[in-house]
């Protein structure tokens, strides 16, 4: 079996749904649980607003302990436009994923721009901070909150815009958990199909209970990049109805299993997933976290 690459996105994607603000030493006990399991890739942070994400407030002093503790791991960071970007590179971060919405109702609801002018806004990241190794982050590809599933055509012109700028890593991001096997296999193939050189990545949120479904079937079509967050935690903060992200955890247990080459420890994952759970409030979709330590243990 081929090797699948985790991105863990639960320090990001997972932290920004929680209410409460999670004191930044459980943060980095959190990230450091993930790294002690083998984990390679993991998006720490958000230079976003702190007015408006105040949970990521401590983005720069998460983002400067974490470099010195792990330069050999790749991490990464999520920025809103060009001032976030600057601020994540002044940081020290250089892998910088950026979200643009397929769907204009959503996109306006996440930044206030349309997509064509969030677009003219990733040029200039690209024309001014040539460093900067871009994740263009496509959210609501397989379906919006407000105005339903996005066809396929819509998406490949999505993935044009972002290739004519020079981006050759995406991730199709199923904001909504809107998807389901068939459409994730119709759609990761004719992108494959049309864009050889792009180094796709797939992000499914587990509101309908097909996060891992959907994710192998990814898989299966040719996807090796898959994101996930630590006990499924997540949402989406503009999205009406988004619950979790798929599990790391359960994720990891399923692909070791098949055969697939992760090099994740998944005992040592769901042990970090459980500290997570106990030490934060939040919207936990995993499933392992459930299930007594000794019963998991056996299936490890």
């Amino acid at each position: 079996m081929e090797e699948i690459k985790l991105v863990e996105v639960g320090p990001r994607d997972g932290f920004q749904n929680v209410c409460d603000f999670i004191p930044t030493e459980i943060k980095l006990n959190i990230i450091d649980k993930i790294a002690q399991a083998g984990v390679r890739n993991i998006m720490i942070t958000s230079f976003v607003s702190p007015r408006a994400i105040p949970q990521m407030r401590d983005a720069r002093e998460v983002a400067g302990i974490c470099l010195e503790r792990y330069p050999r791991l790749h991490l990464s960071a999520l920025v809103p436009n060009l001032r976030g970007t600057q601020d994540a590179l002044a940081a020290g971060i250089r892998e910088l994923a950026i979200v643009i919405s397929v769907s204009e109702a959503h996109n306006r609801a996440n930044v206030n721009r349309t997509p064509a002018e969030s677009f003219v806004e990733l040029g200039h990241i690209v024309d001014n901070c040539p460093e900067a190794q871009i994740t263009l982050d496509l959210a609501t590809t397989f379906g919006c909150p407000f105005t339903g599933q996005i066809p396929l055509e819509q998406v490949q012109a999505a993935v044009h815009q972002g290739y004519d700028l020079g981006i050759r890593s995406m991730t199709l991001c199923d904001t909504i958990g809107a998807a389901h096997p068939a459409q994730v296999r119709r759609y990761v193939q004719a992108l494959l199909e049309q864009f050889p050189d792009v180094e796709f990545g797939v992000h499914i949120h587990d509101t309908r209970n097909m996060g891992m479904v959907n994710t192998l079937a990814a898989i299966e079509c040719g996807i090796t990049s898959v994101q996930a967050a630590l006990g499924g935690l997540g949402g989406c903060p503009f999205a009406p109805g988004a619950s979790g992200n798929t599990s790391s955890e359960d994720l990891v247990y399923m692909l070791n299993h098949m055969g697939y080459r992760t090099g994740v420890d998944e005992q040592k994952l769901l042990e970090a997933a459980r500290y997570a759970h106990e030490h934060i409030k939040g919207n936990f979709s995993g499933h392992q976290i459930q299930i007594a330590p000794d019963k998991t243990e056996l299936f490890s």
